[in-house]
Formats: C-alpha cells, structure tokens, sequence
C-alpha cells in the first residue's frame, strides 16, 4: 500500500449543484448518445472537471476566456454516487472531479452561457455561492 499525502484532502460528494462549461457540440453529443463523456482535457485527465457555483464563474474566465457558443451544465451532486470526488486544484481549492461518465439522468438544466459586452460569460442569477441551484434566499 503506497501513502497518498493528498488522501486528507479528498472528500466525497458534498450535495448540492456542481457545474461544467461545455459546447454546444460537446453537448449535442452527449443528447445524442445519452451520456457525456468529457471534453478533451477530461478525457486526457481521466475524470470530468466539474465546479462548485462558488468556482466557476473563475473556471469560466481562465478556461473558456472570450469562447462563444459554451452551455453552462447543472448537475445534482448527489447523483453522481462515489464518483465524484473533491480534490484539491486550483489556488488548492477543493474541486469536484467525475470519475465516470456524465449520465444525463443527473443533470438538473442546461442553460447558454453567452458572453456579455466586457467580454465576460453571463451567469444567469440561478447560480449562487451555497451551490444551490435557484435564487438566492435573504
């Protein structure tokens, strides 16, 4: 058995709404075969990157800065089963990461993520910091 110094630091599903920025063909995909398998850099990883609504309007500008035609996948956390797992990434920031295939049976909405006239994607208000997919409650 070899020692694994991140193993602290991983945690399992934590409930809630987790999201991935795709395209639209990458989605149509998905549609077509029932299931979404990841983009490219997903599948080189060997696990879907996913985000907390807390990350990724960030995962947004870092990753997909200026791209048109994205869609902004919701998927409920607890669906996902032991596959998704919180490891640390960015900034050592716990992320959710999918080592499965994305059933579509998880997802909770798909909506378009255009950009806005700053060059910045538009978040719609149903993504808010708890993770919850709605509006916020005071």
């Amino acid at each position: 058995m070899t020692h694994d110094p991140q193993a602290h630091k991983r945690t399992t599903s934590r409930g809630g709404t987790v999201y991935k920025i795709v395209t639209s063909e990458q989605w149509d995909e998905a549609e077509t075969t029932g299931v979404f398998r990841g983009a490219p850099v997903d599948r080189a990883d060997g696990y879907i990157h996913l985000s907390t609504a807390d990350q990724v309007k960030e995962t947004a500008a870092k990753h997909f800065a200026g791209m048109e035609d994205l869609l902004l996948v919701a998927v409920e956390a607890d669906a996902l089963g032991e596959a998704l797992v919180y490891e640390p990434s960015r900034g050592d920031q716990l992320f959710p990461h999918l080592y499965a295939d994305l059933s579509l049976a998880a997802v909770r909405s798909v909506e378009a993520l255009p950009l806005g006239a700053d060059g910045r994607h538009q978040f719609s208000a149903d993504v808010n910091p708890a993770g919850r997919l709605g509006r916020p409650t005071t």
